[in-house]
């Protein structure tokens, strides 16, 4: 679309860990098999034990080097710098057990440190946890062969089993925990914090509502224009035919005066039915989104093209959004884009709707325009996705990602 366009954007909302996306440079895990994430935290009781020899051998040498001042920043570097590479090494290990995407962040030195040290503790202690779980399936079996063999009695087996069963409930209850905490500091010190991530969200959130209230004003000020410069014209144009008329004492004359206003009424009519259909369109609330989108393809000026498949009816808000978003793209591109069809996709699968608008104008749309800065905040004010291909020489395509929840 030739004309003004709205910013390219994919999106500012930050998904919390553990959903399948990687918004905001925001840490995700892809879900992986079970049996892959017991290999992993296994061998990150090994890796642990790495770091228990780091902390032992290379720490306890260079303690008196980190305890003399004049010597204290470089051994911390040196010191750092071989933690820093054992901590690669878990954030290697979280990404092929556990399926964790990372962003590229560099962590300070008493970070690193600090990291490594919780991680080995967690880590060692994780080991212990399922070496006493090991060591209880074995009683377990000697218990059962015991049982078989009829050399233990009922009452044995009787305490045997509820205090295992104890033992056993604490015992996943602790590798549980255990493999939480593992994940939750790989997220807070290879990804941005939950501090940092309410904080960014917060400023989201401040500068998506500043840029609905513009959107409100200049939504205002466009139909204040419409009226004015529009309805308000052509009905003091009327007002003055029939004036003519009244003081006109031909009856030709007068006749024809009337028929000129009579044609200017009907033209009044459809200019404020048009202005109406800008501000919302009735067809909306009666007859669904799909009626409503019709009505933008008889009143384009262009050959439009609408393909509409969405299983489950959306919420209010979410179809007025989508209504308006396919409505002022289309609106784009026939005043600015020279194109000569205009397709329209809306697709969803009742969590989100999928908004596509394309044309085969002359493309090159500026992204620092104003033209669609409405369209960006209808969007950006639903947590939604958009984004603006714009290539020059075209086609330009326009996709908008709205969530029904």
């Amino acid at each position: 679309m030739q004309g003004d366009s709205a910013d390219s954007a994919t999106g500012r909302r930050p998904e919390p860990f553990g959903q399948e996306s990687m918004e905001g440079g925001v840490p995700v895990v892809h879900r992986s098999p079970w049996h892959r994430r017991v290999v992993g935290a296994l061998l990150g009781c090994c890796t642990a034990l790495l770091g228990l020899l780091y902390f032992v051998v290379p720490g306890v040498l260079s303690g008196p080097f980190v305890l003399w001042p004049r010597t204290r920043r470089r051994s911390l570097a040196v010191l750092s710098a071989g933690a820093r590479r054992l901590t690669e090494l878990e954030r290697r290990r979280r990404s092929a057990f556990f399926g964790d995407l990372f962003p590229e962040h560099r962590a300070s030195d008493p970070e690193v440190l600090r990291y490594l040290a919780v991680r080995t503790c967690a880590g060692v202690l994780l080991g212990v946890v399922a070496a006493f779980l090991a060591c209880g399936a074995v009683l377990a079996g000697l218990l059962a062969v015991g049982v078989a063999h009829a050399t233990t009695g009922w009452q044995t087996l009787l305490t045997q089993g509820l205090l295992g069963g104890v033992l056993l409930f604490l015992n996943l209850q602790g590798l549980f925990s255990l493999g939480a905490l593992d994940a939750r500091l790989a997220r807070e010190h290879f990804g941005p914090s939950e501090r940092e991530l309410l904080e960014r969200r917060i400023a989201e959130l401040a500068a998506s509502r500043a840029e609905v209230l513009r959107a409100v004003d200049t939504e205002r000020r466009r139909i204040e224009r419409d009226l004015h410069d529009g309805v308000q014209q052509r009905l003091v144009a009327l007002a003055m035919l029939l004036g003519r008329a009244r003081r006109n004492r031909t009856p030709e004359q007068a006749g024809l005066l009337l028929q000129q206003a009579h044609k200017e009424s009907q033209e009044v009519l459809t200019e404020l039915r048009e202005v109406a259909w800008r501000v919302y369109p009735s067809a909306l609330d009666n007859l669904g989104l799909e009626e409503a989108l019709g009505g933008v393809a008889q009143r384009c000026a262009i050959p439009l093209h609408i393909e509409f498949d969405l299983p489950l009816p959306l919420p209010r808000t979410v179809e007025t959004a989508a209504y308006f978003v396919v409505s002022e793209a289309v609106t784009n591109a026939a005043k600015h884009s020279g194109a000569t069809r205009i397709s329209v996709s809306v697709k969803g699968d009742g969590r989100a709707v999928s908004l596509c608008v394309r044309d085969n104008g002359v493309g090159g749309a500026d992204p620092t325009g104003s033209g669609l800065a409405g369209l960006r905040s209808r969007v950006d004010a639903l947590d939604g996705r958009l984004h603006i291909d714009s290539p020059s020489g075209g086609p330009t395509t326009i996709i908008a990602e709205l969530l029904c929840v």
